[in-house]
């Protein structure tokens, strides 16, 4: 036990791997790595920085004294030359060149985007993931009809499988958007502090090109492929709000399914996950609660309602640059990919291991096929000769009386059996009972399922190179 605070994200729900990309050591290790970045770039561009301070500094990426940092930082008050002392003290050779020409922003901002395009890495890959399996468990229950709903009321059949694609579809749509951000995400570059490069101008006596050809070289050896065109001191704010948004729809997609099988779980339709040892309820024995899917469903809305926060930096952001960002988007960044990424691990979890108990669907089906059957019915009549209008209002009465002792007397639906006892019908016992085959009501399901897979997941699967991966969760 601790008596100090620890955030539940790090102590119950995101990844290790998570954790660590917005860990102190990831920060600081890249903030050295874009110093060293920008130092072999500056020496090979002319600048009187040797290969030997070069190697000096990449030597001690990882050689961070937080003690020395810490101690400096109390006394400047300032984190970035806090560290650009720190780094100094190992590398006494290249302690003149560190950070040379650069602003505070040139490690802070471009180490935002680097950890941003690592963690979406991650989130994309475990999305794959679900998507993958979500799609598995359609294409086995993609033929079992099930109640669908409109207004969570029995309405025309599906499948199990067919609903599966529902869920699977939206990830789809957010895995775009994830690759969309991935592909559209630049580096902030060397701009300076508001973004003139002046500071490099001088540096460079006024040539354009080398200044240009720096940006170019520091972004390559940080994996980018471009820089962003123009900016004030920092990269625009919108970056975050629009990558905490594309979370926010992994969030708002892992609600809808978490939600749905929650309910689906309270029919006894299909269930999550449950461990043999498992207890549902302190009080209540018996009780099989949905608690991963709850999980999601809190967790998502922590994330959805975590989207405002960059939205309302990006839209504060005065001139080339204020500082009432940096607290909120250390914390709201972060989170939101904590919050996706515990999300994410849940729901590999529960969709490699979702119960369906079919006899319990067929069971329910049934019990609200009669209702769904009247029009079949009635066309069969008429094709005998029977007069619709009179067979319609025939069946109303009917569905009346039905309905009337299913919802008031407790009894079974005998619709069928009403009508199979009306001579005006002209059907017997067979027909009835290939009429009344669920498999007869769920249109298209089955080819809408395999279509789906084929079409949609299978590409998205093979192109990602897709590998399945066990996860542990805190539960």
């Amino acid at each position: 036990m601790t008596n100090s605070y620890e955030s539940p994200f790090c102590t119950r729900y995101a990844s290790k791997e998570m954790q660590y990309i917005f860990s102190a050591d990831k920060k600081f290790t890249t903030w050295r790595r874009l110093w060293v970045a920008l130092a072999r770039a500056e020496m090979k561009l002319g600048l009187p920085i040797t290969q030997e301070q070069v190697d000096e500094l990449e030597a001690n990426i990882e050689n961070i004294d937080y003690d020395v940092a810490r101690e400096r930082e109390k006394l400047v008050r300032h984190d970035v030359m806090a560290h650009v002392y720190t780094y100094g003290v190992a590398c006494p050779k290249a302690k003149g060149i560190i950070h040379l020409g650069a602003t505070s922003c040139y490690v802070g901002d471009n180490t935002d985007i680097i950890i941003m395009r690592d963690a979406l890495k991650v989130v994309k890959r475990k999305l794959i993931g679900v998507i993958a399996q979500l799609s598995e468990f359609a294409e086995k229950y993609k033929n079992l009809p099930a109640l669908a709903y409109t207004h969570l009321q029995p309405a025309q059949l599906t499948t199990i499988g067919k609903r599966a694609t529902l869920w699977c579809n939206e990830l789809l749509m957010d895995l775009e958007e994830i690759d969309f951000r991935l592909k559209n995400l630049k580096l902030l570059g060397s701009k300076g502090t508001t973004g003139t490069q002046a500071s490099f101008v001088e540096l460079f006596e006024g040539d354009s090109e080398k200044i240009k050809a720096l940006e170019k070289m520091i972004a390559e050896e940080m994996g980018f492929e471009d820089v962003v065109p123009v900016s004030g001191q920092t990269y625009s704010r919108k970056v975050d709000s629009a990558i905490v948004a594309t979370l926010s729809g992994i969030a708002q997609s892992a609600s809808k399914f978490s939600n749905d099988i929650r309910i689906l779980q309270s029919f006894k339709e299909v269930e999550e996950p449950f461990e043999k040892n498992q207890i549902g309820s302190s009080a209540m024995a018996y009780k099989r609660n949905p608690m991963r899917c709850e999980r999601i469903t809190s967790l998502s809305r922590y994330v959805i309602s975590d989207m405002l926060n960059p939205a309302f930096t990006a839209g504060t952001q005065w001139f080339e640059r204020t500082l009432d960002d940096s607290a909120n988007k250390r914390i709201s960044v972060a989170e939101a990919f904590l919050g996706v990424d515990a999300i994410l691990n849940i729901m590999l979890n529960v969709t490699d291991g979702l119960v369906v108990h079919e006899k319990i669907v067929t069971k329910r089906v049934m019990a609200e096929l009669p209702f769904m059957a009247t029009e079949n019915i009635m066309m069969n009549a008429v094709k005998k000769g029977g007069d619709r209008q009179e067979l319609h209002e025939r069946i109303r009465e009917y569905s009346m009386q039905a309905g009337s002792r299913v919802k008031d007397e407790g009894l079974d639906n005998n619709l069928c059996e009403l009508i199979l006892n009306d001579p005006m019908f002209m059907i017997n016992q067979e027909e009835m009972d290939e009429i009344m085959k669920p498999e007869n009501f769920i249109g298209r399901s089955v080819e809408q399922v395999d279509e789906f897979i084929e079409n949609c997941v299978r590409p998205v699967l093979e192109e990602n190179g897709y590998e399945k991966e066990s996860v542990e969760i805190n539960v």
